[in-house]
């Protein structure tokens, strides 16, 4: 258990904010703490190295402990190093992101955390230590990487309209986007396929399917591109 201070390394923590994206919504993921300090408080999931532990390893065993989450993908973005973010020591924190498609998985607690929620980014609880400033952070990253990362395939279905991910992208840069010029660029990397199918569960005239070009996409992933939005 992360909170055993003999068997880790008490001045360093790993702080996670898994971002999700459900009905044209940013979302992040909450736990419920089990222990003190911030005990029933909504928080980021979050805990303690071992002292034989990896930071990568760290990362995801404290997030499968906390949330049930296994095998994610997880970022580092930031060590957050105010003197006063925890109150009984100094303790630095490794600040992780991750985007995933919360459908995909059945949230669980441990030993530390009494329960797991999504949240809407914008109605978020109040929360403790400095873990609002960490998500703030988290989405300034996000939304610098949007331009040069092809990131809707992490969390968006495996097959999608363009509208859908138009709005994702709208979302996470906090600002309206013109429709024809977002279609222009996409098209021109060819970064996603067409598909014969049509939206089912559209209220309105059903628009086309799409899915990511995977190829293409390990390709812009590893080599980046210029999406001037």
């Amino acid at each position: 258990m992360s909170h055993i201070l003999k068997d880790v390394i008490k001045n360093i923590s790993i702080d996670c904010v898994i971002f999700g994206f459900e009905n044209s919504e940013m979302e992040v993921l909450l736990v419920k703490r089990a222990i003190k300090p911030a005990k029933e408080r909504w928080a980021l999931p979050g805990g303690f190295i071992k002292k034989d532990e990896l930071i990568e390893a760290a990362a995801q065993r404290i997030l499968k402990e906390t949330t049930g989450l296994d095998n994610i993908y997880l970022e580092e973005f930031k060590i957050f190093d105010k003197v006063d973010r925890y109150p009984l020591r100094r303790v630095f924190t490794l600040g992780h992101y991750a985007l995933v498609k919360p459908e995909q998985y059945v949230l669980s607690t441990g030993a530390d955390t009494s329960e797991a929620k999504w949240f809407k980014l914008d109605e978020l609880p109040e929360l403790p230590f400095d873990h609002l400033d960490i998500i703030r952070e988290a989405m300034e990253k996000l939304r610098a990487r949007i331009r040069y990362r092809p990131i809707g395939f992490e969390l968006l279905p495996e097959k999608f309209t363009l509208p859908q991910l138009q709005t994702l992208y709208e979302v996470i840069l906090g600002k309206k986007l013109d429709k024809r010029n977002f279609r222009k660029k996409l098209m021109k990397m060819n970064l996603v396929k067409k598909l014969k199918e049509k939206d089912k569960n559209s209220t309105r005239r059903p628009a086309y399917l799409y899915r990511f070009d995977k190829r293409t996409y390990e390709k812009l992933k590893k080599n980046g591109f210029n999406f001037e939005l």
